[in-house]
């Protein structure tokens, strides 16, 4: 089968590869689609960050050249022996966490703690930017009738924005500020709305993505125009609640910090690629706290929790994800067209992939 195989940093090959086994308790799935996340284009611009290059992964036991891409939907084609929850001909999508089960966390059920977890085509398995992918039974999830595949495709990362807005203090009433645009940040806006976000401001310097969330209904800033800190203190008399970080940048978790309110919280969603400076001082002065949020809730019932959640919401209308959804591109053209889209984006947002 065809598949994009990360070789290096800025290195990704469509190559025949064989896909794996199918095991008792696993699932194999022909991809529909598959979105590239943040992640897939830090680790093609400046990595590898989490993909293993000199030793293999302690659970997936894979180094570099791994099939990418963890953002998936497709129709299961065969399944294991022992698998009696999904079918041939089921439409699904999968919740690409894996875990030890052995580790601390594991063991509380906090799994996406795990110390030695990672991510299907982040550690390897074999990632959806593939015509087919096998993938544990457990982390397959249904997709309910009346949601498309495309949309489907979009469950992990409306799961790590939903995880982002639980792990947060929001309440109904209260007002939120959202640095960074792209799907993750406007996922984001989109569940910090249904939670009950009063004002809801974001902070983005391409016009695209701003564009876009100023159609999610958010108040929108330039930060290379409009000083974040002065306008939204200005007009919340003091700050927000919360700030959401997901653009991965200093000057965002900076301006995130400075933006709430003094008691506040900052939830820390995004992955960076250097380490960075910021001065304490603005957090104990005021009393802000910062947050971290990882990933999603999966391990044994990876299908439950926030992947439910999400595909519930998708399913009655209440995320409408196609303003999110600025391309869809041939797996021959994911190079081009897709990673080298996406390190300057401006008005792309999430580009989904077809085999």
């Amino acid at each position: 089968m065809r598949a994009a195989v990360y070789h290096g940093r800025r290195d990704v090959r469509i190559e025949a590869v064989d896909p794996r086994p199918v095991g008792p308790t696993d699932v194999a799935v022909d991809i529909a689609y598959c979105g590239i996340c943040g992640s897939d284009v830090h680790e093609y611009a400046a990595g590898p960050i989490a993909i293993p290059a000199d030793e293999p992964h302690p659970l997936t036991g894979e180094t570099l050249p791994l099939t990418l891409g963890h953002e998936f939907s497709g129709t299961v084609r065969e399944v294991g022996e022992d698998v009696e929850r999904v079918a041939a001909g089921d439409r699904v999508t999968v919740n690409p966490a894996i875990w030890c089960g052995d580790c601390k966390f594991c063991q509380r059920g906090d799994h996406n703690l795990c110390v030695t977890g990672g991510s299907i085509g982040l550690a390897g398995w074999g990632g959806g930017l593939a015509e087919r992918a096998v993938v544990p039974a457990s982390q397959v999830v249904p997709v309910p009738a009346g949601v498309g595949l495309d949309d489907a495709a979009l469950a992990e990362p409306y799961a790590v924005a939903l995880h982002a807005v639980r792990r947060s203090r929001l309440r109904a009433g209260d007002d939120a500020a959202v640095f960074g645009a792209g799907p993750i940040g406007l996922g984001v806006a989109q569940l910090a709305r249904l939670a009950g976000a009063n004002r809801l401001f974001v902070s983005e310097p391409a016009a695209g993505r701003r564009s876009v969330a100023g159609e999610l209904g958010a108040r929108t800033l330039d930060p290379a125009e409009t000083d974040p800190v002065g306008h939204v203190s200005g007009l919340t008399d003091g700050g927000v609640a919360v700030a959401f970080e997901a653009a991965g940048a200093e000057p965002a978790l900076r301006d995130a910090v400075r933006t709430t309110d003094r008691g506040g919280e900052v939830v820390l969603i995004s992955v960076f690629e250097e380490e960075i400076a910021i001065q304490p001082n603005f957090v104990m002065m005021a009393e802000r706290s910062l947050v971290g949020s990882i990933a999603y809730g999966t391990g044994p019932r990876a299908a439950a929790g926030e992947f439910a959640a999400v595909l519930d919401m998708l399913a009655d209308g209440r995320l409408d994800p196609e303003p999110l959804v600025t391309d869809r591109i041939d797996l021959d053209d994911v190079v081009a067209d897709g990673f080298e889209a996406l390190i300057d984006p401006d008005g792309q947002v999430k580009i989904l992939v077809s085999p």
